[in-house]
């Protein structure tokens, strides 16, 4: 069998979630990371749409239009226009003007602070093409809730100019590492950013042991997540509200690579508990689990498909790792992945078509796609560390960890790989990313 664990296998920050020999060798400086958007890229279609400075938001927290602005480029669908002034939503903009500056849609709005310290928050959307309205949204805020204001206003533009939902106002969590001995579980809105605008997100966990593989609940309240504090692999779950967490699986091996099934109610794990590492069903809360798989080869990193009937993992038992599906209530598996030796990782879009994962080109690890009805393959990338790709709920971005300029950053990308967009920091050590449901 495979030694999954021999670092010819391992690309340089690759971390195995379901193997004992785990492996958390970063150099990782201040938890605080000063994240930016930076877009590489042209997309082939892209929407051009105007943002205006929205009217007093210069006396807010949060400069708004600028955070809907970074929102809408992020997403690879929309082209921003400059727009010289304020713009609110009480304005009769001249269409004409926009149209010569080539726009499709305009946004304006206004921020306005309340007696209470709370801000009133409004915003109307122009078909500039048409010379009409397309509609306007409204909301009165915390001051810690202004840049959700915003996320969610970008979700109304990209939803009224696309007819998808957009994921601005959606969370990713990740994993960091400050110092020699400060491991960093993190959660932030999908611009890496918190609530209040500082960049680096909420720390949700902070331990002098490893913190591996977190993955949201289908419902967005809850964490799981492994973690060494104990000197071994623990399953532990979260709650995002109190903070309360509870112990899913802490038998004899290791315990990890958690995967909550669609309806939240079970999870998927790799267990070392009768020897081998292989994939087995625990209940939410914990409890007997029961074994799924029973080859003499390393079964791990079990996701499931969106609806529930199919779990995808990856096993050796062909001599390298390689992405295979089984039924997941138990039975045969098959193999999924025929390009390259080696192929690990797997994610599946919301709507159960297409797989992200990582494989192996020569000495490098690259993020690719594959069409689980045509077995078409896509690369996305053209960097060499990728690792940990997630689906945003809406299936048009992909996060992911990697290496640019020497440094360990998170990305996101559109589907055919055109438009990427970097979480980049003043220091490295960010990773294991994944983006969160809808329903905040």
């Amino acid at each position: 069998m495979a030694n999954l664990c021999a670092p010819a296998f391992l690309p340089r920050r690759f971390v195995l979630r379901g193997l004992a020999c785990l492996a958390f060798a970063i150099s990782v400086a201040p938890a605080m990371a000063q994240f930016r958007v930076e877009i590489s890229g042209v997309g082939a279609t892209q929407v051009p749409v105007v943002v205006a400075r929205f009217r007093d938001e210069d006396k807010a927290t949060q400069q708004v239009s600028s955070i809907i602005r970074a929102d809408l480029e992020r997403s690879g669908l929309f082209r921003n226009i400059d727009a010289p002034g304020v713009l609110d939503e009480l304005a009769q903009p001249q269409m004409a003007d926009w149209r010569a500056r080539a726009a499709d849609a305009l946004l304006g709005g206004s921020v306005t602070r309340l007696a209470d310290g709370r801000y009133d928050v409004r915003a109307k959307l122009w078909d500039v093409v048409k010379g009409s309205e397309i509609g306007a949204q409204n909301a009165t805020v915390h001051p810690n809730d202004l840049r959700l204001a915003a996320h969610r206003v970008a979700d109304y533009v990209h939803e009224k100019l696309t007819g998808e939902k957009g994921v601005f106002s959606t969370r990713i969590a990740y994993v960091a590492k400050a110092g020699k001995a400060n491991f960093l579980l993190r959660v932030a809105d999908s611009d890496g950013y918190d609530p209040s605008g500082k960049p680096g997100g909420e720390g949700v966990l902070n331990s002098s042991e490893p913190i591996i593989s977190p993955t949201w609940s289908p419902d967005g309240k809850e964490l799981a997540y492994v973690s060494f504090e104990d000197q071994k692999a623990v399953v532990y779950a979260q709650d995002m509200a109190s903070g309360r967490r509870r112990v899913v699986a802490n038998f004899r091996g290791s315990n990890s690579a958690p995967a909550w099934s669609p309806d939240g109610q079970t999870m998927a794990l790799t267990l070392s508990r009768e020897g081998g590492s292989q994939i087995y069903l625990v209940g939410r809360n914990g409890g007997t689990p029961r074994r799924l798989t029973t080859s003499s080869a390393i079964d791990t990193e079990p996701c499931f498909a969106p609806d529930g009937r199919t779990l995808y993992f990856v096993s050796d038992r062909g001599g390298s790792p390689q992405v295979y599906r089984m039924p997941a209530a138990g039975g045969a598996a098959d193999r999924v992945t025929f390009t390259g030796s080696y192929n690990i990782s797997p994610a599946i879009s919301p709507d159960g078509r297409t797989m992200a994962f990582i494989s192996r080109q020569g000495n490098t690890f690259r993020l690719h796609t594959l069409d689980l009805q045509s077995g078409a393959v896509q690369a996305l990338t053209d960097t060499s560390d990728d690792e940990s790709p997630s689906f945003a709920p809406n299936g048009r971005l992909i996060i992911y960890a990697t290496r640019a300029a020497g440094r360990d950053v998170l990305m996101t990308t559109t589907l055919d790989g055109k438009i990427k967009a970097r979480l980049a920091s003043t220091t490295p050590d960010v990773r294991e990313p994944v983006w969160g449901p809808y329903g905040r």
